[in-house]
């Protein structure tokens, strides 16, 4: 049976379990906490234990595999993650690779690669993937597993284009499949469909992050159409979407056959300092915005508006396991 490759190494695709399939264990600015963070809000042992606590709950509720789309631009560090998983065995994370941004590449990449003073031969990015997935991240001997970008508001941005087209570029050349961060509100989806298609992508190895945020069903089956599969991956997020409209919403999907093209999770993480240094802050602001309310809450809605046990195991168990498949 193929394998996938998680922090602790290769695992049979067979074995993954039932997957959330976009969790964060951190989202960090390495900057803000290298300079500000020590011996202030943030204490390394304080903050792993917690992590370890908190994944131990999710292991504890059966899911034994999460995909973290943690990448540069998220604070992504595969020693910290090593250090959790290692206290977490019933837990498998997969890592993965790319660029998050919104607007322009980081400066490493701003001076070299298309369009720049140094156009020379290919996107050095693709060959920093294609590192991540084939050698490993950071001397860790961590594989990524899977590519993340992003399409949010400001659209596509030359930045954001030529951080899509050089994930296109890793995935043709590994086979890695890909999840893409997008904003629903301008239905970037068909932006990533568009783009992703014509770089010759297989879009069956495609996750349209955060498709969930909308209920637009004619939006959302044109993306399942397309071949890509559909991120319902923010429950909690009730401010963008409340969890009874999202659990209509994929209540409905099921009724037309798009199942087989759903999958589910939270975007939650154990801490991200995007809202201060404060851990009470976020489940003061959204109190369902954790890795407890799929399990707890929509799944019993979901059987609640008519979606059965096997949809639920398409979406958790089936569906992860045909992506993370090559």
């Amino acid at each position: 049976m193929p394998a996938v490759e998680t922090v602790r190494g290769p695992v049979e695709v067979g074995e993954l379990g039932r997957t959330f399939m976009h969790e964060h264990v951190f989202v960090l600015g390495t900057e803000n906490v290298q300079n500000y963070g020590a011996g202030d809000w943030w204490d390394e042992d304080e903050k792993v234990a917690d992590a370890v606590a908190k994944l131990r709950e999710l292991a504890d509720r059966g899911i034994r595999t999460i995909a973290d789309p943690t990448v540069w631009g998220l604070g992504r560090y595969i020693p910290r993650i090593q250090r959790i998983n290692e206290q977490v065995p019933d837990l498998n994370i997969i890592a993965a690779t790319g660029i998050y941004t919104y607007n322009d590449v980081p400066f490493q990449f701003h001076h070299r690669g298309p369009g720049t003073m140094l156009d020379v031969g290919p996107d050095p990015m693709i060959a920093d993937f294609v590192r991540d997935l084939t050698e490993g991240i950071g001397g860790t001997g961590v594989k990524a597993a899977f590519l993340k970008c992003a399409v949010d508001a400001p659209g596509l941005t030359p930045g954001v284009e030529r951080v899509l087209r050089a994930v296109a570029g890793a995935h043709r050349e590994t086979g890695a499949p890909l999840t893409v961060h997008t904003e629903s509100s301008i239905h970037a989806g068909r932006t990533v469909v568009d783009l992703l298609g014509k770089e010759g992508v297989d879009l069956t190895k495609v996750v349209i992050g955060h498709a969930g945020d909308s209920n637009d069903l004619d939006y959302l089956a044109e993306l399942a159409d397309s071949g890509a599969i559909l991120g319902m991956d923010r429950f909690g997020l009730d401010i963008i979407n409340p969890t009874e409209n999202r659990v209509a919403t994929i209540a409905a999907l099921c009724e037309r056959g798009y199942a087989d093209r759903i999958v589910l999770s939270h975007d939650a993480s154990c801490f991200i300092d995007w809202f201060g240094p404060d851990p009470a802050t976020v489940p003061a602001m959204q109190p369902n915005w954790h890795y407890r309310h799929i399990t707890d809450d929509v799944l019993p809605a979901l059987r609640a508006a008519g979606v059965g046990d096997a949809r639920i195991d398409q979406m958790l168990v089936a569906n992860p396991r045909r992506y993370f498949t090559r």
